[in-house]
């Protein structure tokens, strides 16, 4: 004799959302299944929200192919989405909270790169950016009391004066506008650049044209990158931005903070520090203090 079918009721919307949420109970890992299950929740609640249609639904699962496929080892466009859409913000809001006084955070960003040489104090990492305007960045990393740590590393990357990253240059793989400092007792850093400029983010892919239809503008704040690491302190990974650029209330990736921003001061003549870097004539000067949270058990 055939078992009977099974009853099947009418599934509302809410009904569905229940049954996908239960389909999760069963996960081994508790985190895995809390990050599942909230994900199915606000997933389904956004769609119910917006009455999402067939047609917007099937148009941004090719909106998806597309920010994978425009993804390598030079590009990546997820992170740009990520970026742009603020959520890579509010994560590092979420793992990087620090006490008063301590160097905030900001977003990593997709261009960082492995290999890059530790170099001796007051290198000049814009050798290879003839048109930039020479500029000197100094300051100390200190811990929370400003007493000086010795060995910390300063990771240190920028975009050149066109705007552009190394790894965006066809035409060479060479590592350029970038450079690791370790400081000494004194916890002093120094060396030469060249003056950061506002740039906007790659926008010929999917998440470009996201921007463009939002009427939202793909530029970034001027700005240097900074991964600053020692022994027995918790590391942090941040932005130092020109105080005089024009979109540092609209970053597009919303990366920018009050604490993370200094002047980038023009100078005639070169002060002794600069002439020591082979600068002869205009250039300018920033300074930047990093403050490192201790280590916690």
């Amino acid at each position: 004799m055939a078992s009977p079918r099974p009853v099947r009721t009418n599934k509302t919307e809410d009904q569905i959302t229940a049954e996908v949420v239960e389909r999760f109970e069963g996960t081994p890992d508790p985190r895995l299944r809390r990050i599942m299950q909230s994900l199915v929740r606000h997933a389904h609640a956004f769609v119910k929200d917006v009455e999402l249609t067939e047609a917007e639904w099937f148009q941004a699962i090719q909106f998806l192919t597309r920010t994978g496929q425009m993804c390598s080892d030079k590009r990546q466009e997820f992170i740009l989405l990520s970026d742009t859409l603020g959520i890579s913000m509010v994560v590092d809001l979420i793992c990087h909270r620090k006490d008063d006084g301590i160097t905030e955070s900001t977003v990593f960003g997709p261009f960082h790169r492995e290999g890059v040489a530790e170099v001796p104090m007051g290198s000049n990492i814009a050798t290879e950016d003839p048109n930039g305007e020479p500029a000197v960045m100094s300051g100390r990393v200190l811990d929370p009391d400003g007493n000086p740590i010795q060995n910390a590393l300063l990771d240190v990357w920028q975009a050149d004066s066109a705007g552009l990253y190394d790894s965006q240059h066809t035409e060479t793989e060479n590592l350029r506008l970038r450079g690791i400092f370790r400081t000494g007792a004194d916890g002093r850093y120094w060396f030469r650049t060249s003056r950061p400029v506002a740039y906007p983010i790659p926008d010929d892919g999917p998440v470009g044209d996201m921007l463009k239809a939002s009427k939202r503008h793909p530029w970034r704040p001027a700005h240097v990158h900074f991964l600053v690491t020692a022994q027995g302190f918790e590391h942090v990974t941040t932005h130092v931005f020109e105080s005089a650029d024009k979109y540092l209330l609209s970053d597009t990736v919303f990366g920018v903070k009050d604490s993370l921003i200094t002047d980038f001061v023009r100078r005639e003549t070169p002060d002794e520090l600069a002439a020591g870097m082979g600068i002869t004539g205009p250039f300018y000067r920033a300074n930047y203090d990093f403050f490192l949270q201790p280590a916690r058990s």
